[in-house]
Parts: structure tokens; C-alpha cells; sequence
């Protein structure tokens, strides 16, 4: 009988240590380097800028909605704040830190901040001048949002890219004909004339889902 329990208690202990190794390996499993998707430093900050672009814009128009009280600088705002929103979206998918600041006018890329300080003087100048700042931040926006398309291979980021960008083109159209409506032109500055003319001769898109 003192055998027999001996044997038993033997067989008992290892049963345990063998379902707790059997335990331990499927938490590895579920924790597989191979199951984590993360963004190459270049997606990441491609995210963050076009998060602070997109808060250009609506600062921009709203700037000018408050100074002109035409009804194109407020709707359009309300469309870069739907894109912000798309931006930060996947920016808390992936735990990008967010730089957008609360605060209108104000931004963490110095280039951006310089950018803004530049648009808003030239667009005091007149209602046409305004206009025209609103066609060149989309001319640049789709410019920039074609490099961060190019610097990615993720899905998710490629198709948000691609319905901000389908967004670029409609307000483009809309501020070009603003100012074929008061006998004025734009000409395109960062993207190519071929490209231009290509938005410009196209019809009203639905983007998005």
C-alpha cells in the first residue's frame, strides 16, 4: 500500500507540471511577436503630420468663415474635421501619440505652424486671396497624402489616405469654380498642371463608406 501511494503522488505531480507547461506555452502563443502588426517609423510619422494637415485646414477655413461669412469656408471645415477624425482613428488603433493640439492655429510641426501663419496672412488680404489659400492647401494635401500613400503597404492606412484624398479633390473643385465664379484662376504649385487640370475636369466624388 506505502508503494502504491508513493506511485500515485509521483504520477500526480507530474501530471501538474506538465499541464502547467502545456498552459504556459499557449500564452506565448497568444502573445507571438508575429500577431503584433506595428507601423515603420516612416508610417507613424506620415499619421502625425497628415493628423495636424487635416487640423490646417479646418483651422484655415474656419479662419476665413469668421472673416468672410462665405458658407464654402464652413462646410468645407466641417469636412477636414470628419478627416482629422479619420486620422486620429487609426493613430488610436495603433498607439500613435496624437500632436494635434486643441487649441486653433496653434501646431506642434514647425512646418505646419509656419505654413498657417503664411496661408492666414495671405488670405487676409481679400476674399479672392482667401480663396485661393483655400485651393493651394488642397493642392499641397494631395501632394502630401500621394507620399503617404507611397510609404505604406498596410491596407487600413492606404484606404483612409485614398478617401482624404478623394475629399482634396472635391473641395478643390469647389474653391476653383468660387473663383471662376469672380473671373479669377488658380494655378497649381504642387501638384502637376496634368494633375490639376485632371481633378479640375472631373465630376463630384462620393468618398468614404
Amino acid at each position: 500500500m506505502k508503494n502504491f501511494g508513493t506511485l500515485s503522488l509521483l504520477l500526480f505531480a507530474l501530471l501538474f507540471v506538465t499541464a502547467g507547461m502545456s498552459s504556459c506555452d499557449t500564452s506565448n502563443d497568444n502573445i507571438s511577436p508575429e500577431n503584433v502588426i506595428t507601423l515603420t517609423d516612416l508610417e507613424e510619422i506620415n499619421l502625425q503630420f497628415m493628423r495636424e494637415e487635416e487640423k490646417l485646414a479646418r483651422d484655415v477655413y474656419l479662419y476665413f468663415y469668421d472673416k468672410y461669412e462665405l458658407n464654402i469656408f464652413n462646410n468645407i471645415a466641417a469636412s477636414e474635421q470628419k478627416h482629422m477624425d479619420a486620422v486620429g482613428t487609426i493613430m488610436e488603433k495603433y498607439g500613435v501619440e496624437d500632436p494635434a493640439s486643441n487649441e486653433s492655429g496653434v501646431f506642434t510641426n514647425t512646418t505646419l505652424q509656419q505654413l498657417y501663419d503664411d496661408l492666414i496672412a495671405q488670405g487676409d488680404a481679400s476674399l479672392v486671396a482667401a480663396l485661393k489659400v483655400g485651393a493651394t492647401i488642397e493642392d499641397v494635401d494631395i501632394r502630401d497624402l500621394d507620399d503617404a500613400i507611397s510609404g505604406t503597404t498596410k491596407t487600413d492606412l492606404i484606404d483612409m489616405y485614398e478617401m482624404l484624398e478623394c475629399g482634396s479633390r472635391n473641395h478643390m473643385r469647389a474653391f476653383t469654380q468660387q473663383l471662376k465664379s469672380r473671373n479669377e484662376t488658380y494655378t497649381p504649385q504642387f501638384i502637376t498642371q496634368a494633375q490639376y487640370d485632371e481633378v479640375i475636369n472631373g465630376l463630384h466624388e462620393h468618398c468614404g463608406k
